[in-house]
């Protein structure tokens, strides 16, 4: 191909760029340091940005050789039908065959280059990331990953049903701030005794709980998009909240196979891992597990204590889409607010009062409305003041402590507004989140007469 012809071509450029740069500097090693004329040669000058810009142009162009050459090494491979592991070969003569070799495929993005799908490269280069863009080793670790999908039977494991039980353990809930899907692990399901020997009670129990963790990989993976401008990666969020300890053995062991086979056969998949409600044990845990996983991997870890839970998630999730019960403000099949009912922001500073008004203008209407704060320790107050003078204030919610996000609703029978008051009695500012909407409403009254 064209492509592949090139890449000898550049090879050449970038050795004899290299030499250059040799001859050059053996030529500055070679001057004298006592010259006055060459007293500052040893001072390492600052990049420009014009340098800064060549070695960002040269990176992008070492990238992309490698990209050509592993396409190269693919096509080669899957034509010559040794892309799964079978001995180099005539290719069969029957189209049937020829076909079936030239339809391997990954996550539903066709391998063979030649085809022209425009997910191809993406997922190539997952490869090539996970490798530090090293060609052969991103080529096996594709080969070794087709391989083991094979063994694994992973083409028909989305049809498997291992029980309801797991179902809310790993579930997929909405988007971060760039759309990348939300899988939450909930791993405080393990610490009731019976379900964690029923889910690890026997090695075959154990293999069938990692059959599990690939099916519920496979399912996120149903959420991304291999295109170009797609979102083709996720945020794994693990819930540590009423964890087991890494004491329980059966866990430990099952854990350590499941991050090592996620890691050698979906690259590049995990945008970010964001670990909430870590207990102190985890950070020892957490660093023994850092030797089994890359440097890549590690840099994507943002642990979170049980205090910084909401604030860290809300950095990259908007409120509408974080499930209540880590701060946000969606619920489980709501029918009153939906991901596109945006929250308004309102910052009480230490020691203040800050009020949010909503308002009421007609009669005849139910207003509803959410609020969640981030570190919650506040203290508020709802309240129905009309517009009418002559008509009595009604109290809502008398100074209650915010600890968890709230909703309310109240059916307006006269113009008026509702007024929620927020005492921060703190040293620090918090964050209040907040939104709401009206409906009209028939009165309960109108269905008794």
């Amino acid at each position: 191909m064209a492509e592949c012809s090139q890449i000898s071509d550049e090879t050449n450029e970038n050795e004899n760029t290299q030499k250059h740069q040799e001859i050059h500097l053996e030529d500055a090693e070679s001057r004298n340091p006592d010259d006055e004329s060459n007293s500052h040669t040893e001072m390492k000058k600052p990049i420009s940005p014009e340098q800064e810009y060549k070695a960002s142009i040269q990176m992008k162009k070492s990238k992309k050789k490698a990209l050509i050459e592993l396409r190269c090494r693919v096509e080669d491979a899957i034509l010559g039908n040794y892309m799964l592991g079978k001995p180099r070969g005539k290719v069969p003569e029957s189209n049937k065959t020829q076909e079936n070799l030239h339809d391997i495929s990954l996550w539903g993005v066709p391998l063979l280059p030649s085809k022209g799908h425009e997910g191809t490269d993406i997922i190539l280069l997952k490869f090539l990331k996970a490798r530090d863009f090293r060609v052969s080793e991103a080529f096996n670790m594709l080969r070794r990953t087709l391989i083991w999908r094979r063994e694994f039977k992973t083409e028909g494991i989305l049809e498997e049903n291992f029980g309801p039980e797991l179902e809310n353990v790993v579930y997929i809930n909405s988007t971060d701030k760039e759309g990348h899907p939300l899988c939450y692990n909930v791993c405080g399901a393990f610490k009731d005794r019976e379900f964690y020997n029923k889910t690890f009670g026997s090695e075959a129990k154990c293999e069938d709980f990692l059959r599990w963790r690939v099916q519920s990989m496979e399912k996120v993976i149903q959420n991304l998009n291999f295109t170009a401008g797609g979102v083709d990666s996720m945020v794994q969020i693990l819930d540590l909240k009423n964890s087991p300890r890494p004491s329980n053995k059966e866990l430990r062991l099952v854990t350590k196979k499941a991050i090592t086979l996620l890691q050698d056969n979906y690259p590049e998949l995990i945008f970010r891992h964001i670990v909430i409600n870590v207990p102190f044990w985890y950070y020892a845990s957490h660093t023994l597990i850092s030797k089994f996983i890359s440097q890549r991997t590690r840099s994507k870890f943002i642990l979170a204590r049980p205090s910084g839970v909401a604030d860290t998630l809300l950095k990259f999730i908007a409120p509408e889409n974080l499930p209540v019960q880590y701060g946000g403000l969606n619920r489980e099949n709501d029918i009153e607010f939906s991901p596109a009912d945006r929250a308004l922001e309102l910052i009480v500073k230490s020691g203040t009062i800050e009020s949010i008004e909503i308002p009421a203008t007609e009669a005849g209407v139910t207003v509803v409305w959410d609020m969640t704060i981030v570190g919650w320790d506040v203290n508020y107050k709802e309240e129905f003041i009309p517009e009418d003078e002559g008509s009595y204030k009604i109290l809502l919610e008398k100074d209650k402590t915010m600890g968890q996000s709230m909703r309310n609703s109240f059916y307006i029978s006269e113009p008026g507004k509702i007024v929620i008051t927020i005492e921060n009695g703190t040293y620090k500012r918090k964050k209040v989140l907040y939104r709401f909407r009206s409906k009209p409403t028939v009165p309960m009254y109108v269905y008794f007469k």
